[in-house]
């Protein structure tokens, strides 16, 4: 059986010192590729534009509108949804060719092994090591319309797992690191505002904990070494930053005026 179809869609801003790389092993292989840039000013367009079907300029609606409109141009009924600092590997693309041409196939969610380097070297346990569900069956999907962490909706998940490695260059740097945690998790804190959720100092204190030790400890991020450690008080940070900017936001703010700060 001949192999199915897919279509593939990265969202990017600024992406021009890396998106080569992501793009390179998809021109040719998917059937479909298409890129949405929200107001790239780096030459990001330029690079896209040598690999990509199609690219679209964009405004910025939010991660997870803006995914659903990149699943609006999909024309094949396979999907896959990557970003700039993720590589295909060729034995993931083997794998995925063989997943996608066996005629008995009933799963419609498929997930990657995702190799997430962390200054040179894969963290092996924790968080960024879980397997992603990156390929699916478009029919009845959608992405969640939040600001981040756009988990994608199915009516029913029919989930298989491959083997080949989707490896993730997450952080140019420290600096990056430190930058893209505190942005999610304030915008993390916006969509719990809006939903009506509230937080204390207090809580965002007990989360950090909590969240360090589920990273270090129970997910064994301390075989990881001093990454792995590092990775623990990174995400630390991120849950004290999310709920104590919740409590900022519901402390004196209306839901009208974290709808604007939202959309800013």
């Amino acid at each position: 059986m001949q192999r199915r179809k897919i279509s593939c869609f990265l969202i990017v801003c600024n992406e021009a010192d890396r998106i080569e790389a992501s793009l390179k092993p998809l021109a040719g292989w998917v059937d479909q590729l298409i890129v949405l840039d929200s107001g790239s000013t780096d030459g990001t367009v330029e690079i896209a534009e040598k690999y990509a079907d199609k690219v679209y300029q964009t405004d910025w609606p939010g991660y997870g509108p803006q995914r659903n409109r990149a699943l609006s141009y999909c024309e094949h009924d396979w999907v896959l949804s990557l970003d700039a600092d993720e590589v295909v590997t060729e034995e993931l693309k083997g794998d995925v060719d063989r997943a996608l041409s066996d005629p008995d196939l009933t799963a419609n969610f498929i997930k990657f092994p995702w190799h997430t380097y962390l200054f040179g070297k894969p963290l092996k346990h924790g968080r960024y090591s879980t397997p992603q569900g990156k390929l699916f069956l478009k029919t009845g999907a959608k992405f969640k319309d939040r600001s981040v962490h756009e988990t994608l909706l199915m009516p029913e998940f029919k989930t298989i797992t491959l083997k080949g490695p989707l490896l993730h260059y997450s952080w140019r740097d420290y600096q990056h690191v430190m930058d893209k945690h505190l942005k999610y998790g304030v915008l993390g804190a916006k969509d719990k505002a809006l939903n009506g959720k509230k937080g204390t100092i207090v809580y965002a204190f007990f989360r950090s904990f909590v969240d360090f030790f589920q990273q270090y400890i129970l997910r064994l991020g301390f075989l990881d070494g001093q990454r792995g450690l590092l990775m623990a008080v990174i995400l630390s940070q991120y849950a004290f930053h999310k709920y104590a900017a919740l409590w900022t936001l519901t402390a004196k703010s209306s839901p009208n005026k974290i709808r604007q700060s939202n959309d800013e």
